[in-house]
């Protein structure tokens, strides 16, 4: 799942961002949401969000529970 709906994102939740600074690399952070930074419903590029371990980054995918 995209990361691109706050609805679908919230603290606890095992995520896959990319971080500012990986932009133009690709390089994936996983990690688990802490707190939620876009206020908007939907945003193109993913939900911006702070990992428990204090990195921000955009959820580029949601890890998915089997």
């Amino acid at each position: 799942m995209n990361g691109q709906n706050r609805a679908d994102i919230y603290p606890g939740l095992e995520v896959d961002i990319i971080l500012k600074k990986d932009q133009r690399s690709g390089k994936r952070t996983r990690g688990f949401v802490k707190d939620l930074l876009t206020s908007s419903a939907h945003h193109s590029r993913g939900i911006k969000v702070r990992l428990e371990d204090g990195q921000v980054g955009r959820v580029i995918e949601i890890i998915e529970e089997d």
